[in-house]
């Protein structure tokens, strides 16, 4: 299977949300094939307006009418909602239409309007927290115990962000749904999926439980809830917000009928079509999938940023790797890194000196070998969660090639999801990683090449800023580290055995966006750690831009009237000058005084195998430290205030 070019994926991708978020495409049909990742985020982080396309709404009324007809003429349609049970009478039954559900799919009933209203009270049983306010007691002494602990005690997080979906979790759950019901394979009716898409358009957001879904059945719980909401449930809350975007909790009924809205009374399997299916899971794994494109992206950009920080070399990314080890996210990695270094002035090339490690180390110079993965994994999880967008996910199905015939599968198992979360969370640690080692040898002077420890603009004995950087990275790291283990493994048996397999796929989708979260930290601190090791080496190479020819004529001045016979001055000036800048980026960890007077009289034993050893020269030689030493500090002190002034790193 060919995932095609990652690159034009992903940039095609942001090409369309910006289009979307500009005004420059139209509004986005949800017609059940088309929907894509950018449409998802458009529409459920920034609020970007959508329609039912004609032919869902025809799709949508033609297999209503079969499903009516069919329960009209009492055809034998036996079926479960999860198995089958030969022993059970098989006259007059329909899956979630005049039978039980999955373990219980043995009883049968004529209310089928009532039963689909009882099979959302069944599934809201979710646990949402509200908010209070907390009060001291005016005497503890005179007040019960229980008020006290109640009124008084501060919650350890916020109650009812901790235990509800954030808005864009619910907005592209809704959006999805709509695309799986457009498709026209659910039975439900024309009024009750223009019910659902008003409620998305009008910017209702139903208040859903974030735990409590175990994805086997789909996720049934957090789609009750926005089922209930299209019931118009007094009992039920949505977020709304007003002119201003002020957020406001209300009651369901309350929120449909400022808008206008009639709720509705849903008809034989109309409740189970809009609980039965993958939606929410699908749903916040977009959300994590495009964030973590985007940290994928990053992680690109900081590797080459890192690279000119620490003067590394892009023939690590040349293509001829690429050439002899073809995996294409390693090559597009390499292409893109190779590209971002190309007029980079601070990039070595072949023309490190003979004896200096010419290779980089590994988190600079295998980051392409690193990264590709990644990308690959990524464009798999993209493609599996951009086939579950478009997929008819609950059960039974209607199929109106076959006259109506009920079909009953298993499409609500949501464990393709599963698959695409734990490749992206894994990718997000992987990413971590890297990422982690890249900054920790950025600060650390024993790999920096010469910048000063914990990235300090000021005297290293009386700022250690960076130091922080360095212990919160290493929190963040190992923070993902856990994230990245496999959350289906942990499958357990529910719903009186019927559910014994289940994907955990929205659990696995929330720690996903747990690690993307933490990943953007990482990242972030990484980003300024980049900054300002850049900072430091463009504030280091105007220095060494001023000092050399400085350096240079005091030396001349100093030493041309001692030097041995055979010498030139040339020869001697350049190897001072070598020796010089080495010696500074040795000798980072002192400050400025001591660094450049130390710095300077290291030179010392090279000058000395170049001049005559006369009192004059000896004379000159202690005349040239002392006076080389105050004038290199005195400089660097002066380019130090000028680029705190006006600094520029290009």
């Amino acid at each position: 299977m060919s995932l095609g070019s990652i690159n034009d994926l992903y940039l095609a991708h942001w090409d369309a949300i910006a289009a979307k978020l500009k005004g420059h495409s139209a509004n986005s049909e949800i017609d059940g094939k088309s929907l894509d990742l950018a449409t998802v985020i458009a529409v459920a982080r920034y609020g970007i307006p959508s329609q039912l396309s004609a032919g869902s709404i025809s799709a949508v009324v033609k297999t209503a009418e079969m499903l009516q007809a069919s329960i009209d003429k009492g055809e034998v349609v036996y079926g479960e909602l999860h198995s089958v049970r030969p022993s059970i009478p098989r006259a007059n039954s329909f899956a979630g239409v005049n039978t039980g559900f999955g373990g219980s799919a043995n009883t049968r009933t004529n209310q089928v309007q009532e039963l689909q209203s009882n099979l959302l009270r069944m599934l809201q049983y979710g646990v949402i927290a509200e908010d209070r306010t907390v009060t001291a007691p005016e005497s503890r002494r005179d007040t019960d115990l229980n008020d006290i602990i109640s009124q008084s005690a501060l919650p350890l997080d916020s109650p009812l962000a901790s235990t509800s979906m954030p808005e864009s979790w619910v907005r592209a759950a809704m959006l999805i749904r709509l695309n799986s019901l457009a498709s026209g394979y659910s039975g439900i009716k024309e009024t009750t999926i223009r019910t659902l898409h008003q409620i998305l358009e009008e910017g209702i957001t139903p208040l859903v439980p974030v735990k409590g879904s175990i994805s086997a059945s789909g996720d049934l719980s957090p789609l009750s809830y926005i089922a209930g909401v299209v019931q118009g449930k007094p009992s039920l809350k949505v977020w709304t917000r007003n002119a201003d975007g002020e957020r406001r909790l209300k009651r369901a009924d309350v929120a449909l009928a400022e808008k206008n809205i009639t709720p509705v009374s849903l008809g034989a399997k109309e409740g189970l079509a809009l609980v039965n299916g993958t939606a929410v899971s699908c749903a916040v794994g977009s959300l994590a999938l495009h964030d973590a494109m985007g940290q994928a992206t990053l992680s690109q950009i900081l590797t080459a940023m890192t690279v000119e920080a620490l003067l590394g070399t892009d023939e690590s990314f040349d293509a001829f790797f690429g050439e002899v080890r073809s995996h294409p996210g390693q090559i597009e990695a390499a292409r893109n890194i190779h590209a971002f270094l190309s007029k980079s002035s601070l990039v070595q090339h072949s023309d490190t000196e003979e004896g200096e490690l010419r290779q980089d180390r590994y988190s600079v110079r295998t980051a392409s070998q690193w990264i590709g993965p990644v990308l690959e994994d990524l464009h798999l999880a993209h493609q599996q969660i951009g086939i579950e967008m478009n997929s008819v996910t609950d059960n039974p199905l209607i199929d109106p090639a076959r006259d109506g015939k009920m079909m009953h599968g298993g499409n609500f198992q949501a464990r393709a999801v599963t698959s695409a979360m734990e490749k992206t969370r894994q990718s997000l640690q992987t990413i971590g990683r890297m990422l982690f080692a890249q900054c920790a040898e950025l600060i650390n002077p024993a790999t920096n090449r010469g910048l000063a420890p914990n990235l300090v603009a000021e005297e290293p004995s009386q700022s250690f800023i960076w130091k922080g950087t360095d212990i919160m990275i290493a929190a963040l790291q190992a923070e993902l580290g856990f994230l990245a283990n496999p959350v289906g493994s942990h499958v357990q048996t529910a719903e009186m055995g019927n559910q014994a397999i289940n994907s955990l796929a929205l659990i696995s989708g929330r720690y996903t966006l747990e690690a993307v979260e933490t990943l953007s930290q990482l990242s972030a601190a990484h980003l300024v750690a980049c900054c300002q090791a850049l900072d430091l080496r463009a504030m280091s190479c105007q220095y060494l831009a001023t000092m050399g020819p400085i350096f240079k004529d005091m030396a001349r001045d100093a030493f041309s009237e001692f030097l041995l016979t055979a010498e030139t001055p040339e020869a001697l000036l350049s190897a001072l000058w070598a020796a010089f800048q080495k010696a500074l980026d040795a000798n980072t960890h002192f400050d400025s005084p001591k660094r450049f007077a130390v710095s300077v009289e290291s030179l010392q034993p090279l000058v000395l195998k170049h001049i005559r050893t006369t009192t004059e020269a000896m004379q000159a030689l202690q005349a040239w430290t002392e006076k080389c030493s105050a004038t290199a500090l005195d400089i660097f002190q002066m380019n130090r205030e000028a680029y705190y002034a006006s600094p520029d790193a290009t």
